[in-house]
């Protein structure tokens, strides 16, 4: 089947499934390409019904592949992706995207460290526990929710303890700003697409790290570099489609980890230079990268906006869509530091965009109480 598309040409229409813990963002792609989309996601907001045309939700990680046999007997797919937290299905399903070997390699933070060094590209140093102040961060595990800064053998033990004592790493403290780039790549070669500025959550020791959201394109004089920089990590990486990798933009430009799938940047990239980084993401595993990298047309941001505390969402928001996404059902309960919905800004700056944004903020607030 999948043969049959590349001989007909890239604009065949495909079934194809996404799984992941959050697929909304890779299924409108997927839908605005032209293609039948299905989707295992744990959320199955209210919008992802609006690209879909089938979906199965899990509550557990684990219960990914179950759900995933369960769409396959359903409808017949002719391709898969992947996105974070089911990195790991290319070993039981054929996947669009790096292989399922090769993306648990770049799933690990030590061995992402290894990788960086041997390439010398500047990363964090790892320090010897007992140094501090310091950077302590889970092997494994997306979204940067778990990262904290330790300032003592206090702090460190305390992490242990609350995270069940993982297998960590521990870097240097550097400072910057949270970044990242989109590439494509075909397993030798790699394109950037797009920088971000990434927003993380910061309000709160308990998550400060954790993504929440991103701003498209991130203009500075560290832009080139780490462009430089992506591409010659992306194509050493060997993995295919999108990668994103992840920096700290400071006085110098730190590598911090490698995201061998859809990126949770995606919207803000798309917004921001007009593409369809589904199909580009289909192209580039079939060998074939853009002849140049996009302009920018405009400034996007995107922001996530999370549950102060617990509350019960009763008005439906889909009205305020296209300002919003991942829009939850009426009477959805959310728990407090949980996320809520996406809200967006635009424009032909950057203030302009963040000006929008904090309009839509407090446009939403009003409609959640």
């Amino acid at each position: 089947s999948i043969q049959e598309q590349e001989d007909n040409g890239r604009t065949m229409r495909m079934r194809v499934l996404v799984a992941g813990f959050s697929t909304r963002h890779v299924a409108r792609s997927a839908s605005n390409a032209g293609h039948a989309v299905y989707a295992v996601d744990h959320f199955c907001d209210q919008d992802l019904s609006w690209y879909t045309r089938d979906a199965i939700r899990f509550e557990e990680l684990a219960d990914i592949l179950p759900a995933v046999e369960e769409m396959c007997s359903r409808h017949a797919i002719d391709l898969a992706v992947v996105t974070s937290g089911a990195e790991s299905l290319g070993a039981d399903l054929e996947v669009c995207g790096t292989s399922a070997e090769l993306a648990s390699e770049f799933l690990d933070k030590l061995k992402i460290q290894h990788f960086f060094e041997n390439l010398d590209v500047p990363t964090p140093r790892l320090v010897p526990e007992g140094t501090y102040p310091a950077m302590v961060k889970p092997r494994t595990g997306a979204g940067g929710w778990r990262n904290r800064v330790v300032y003592s053998t206090e702090d460190l033990d305390l992490w242990n303890e609350t995270f069940e004592h993982p297998p960590s790493i521990i870097q240097e403290l550097v400072g910057g700003v949270p970044s990242s780039v989109c590439c494509l790549a075909d397993g030798t070669r790699a394109m950037a697409v797009a920088v971000n500025e990434q927003i993380l959550r910061g309000e709160e020791e308990a998550c400060a790290f954790g993504f929440a959201g991103s701003i498209t394109p991130y203009i500075t004089g560290q832009t080139e570099t780490m462009i430089r920089y992506a591409e010659k990590i992306a194509a050493e990486s060997g993995c295919r489609g999108t990668v994103g990798i992840d920096f700290m933009a400071g006085d110098e430009v730190r590598a911090i980890e490698i995201n061998p799938r859809f990126q949770a940047t995606l919207d803000t990239v798309e917004m921001s230079t007009g593409w369809n980084l589904f199909s580009r993401h289909v192209d580039a595993c079939r060998g074939r990268l853009p002849g140049a990298r996009p302009s920018s047309v405009q400034f996007a941001v995107r922001s996530i906006l999370f549950a102060e505390k617990d509350m019960v969402i009763e008005k439906d928001l889909r009205c305020l869509h296209p300002a919003v996404a991942d829009i939850p059902w009426p009477k959805t309960p959310f728990e407090a530091g949980h996320a809520i919905i996406s809200v967006y800004g635009w424009g032909r700056s950057r203030s302009e965009a963040l000006s929008m944004l904090d309009k839509h903020n407090r446009l939403v607030r009003q409609y959640i109480g």
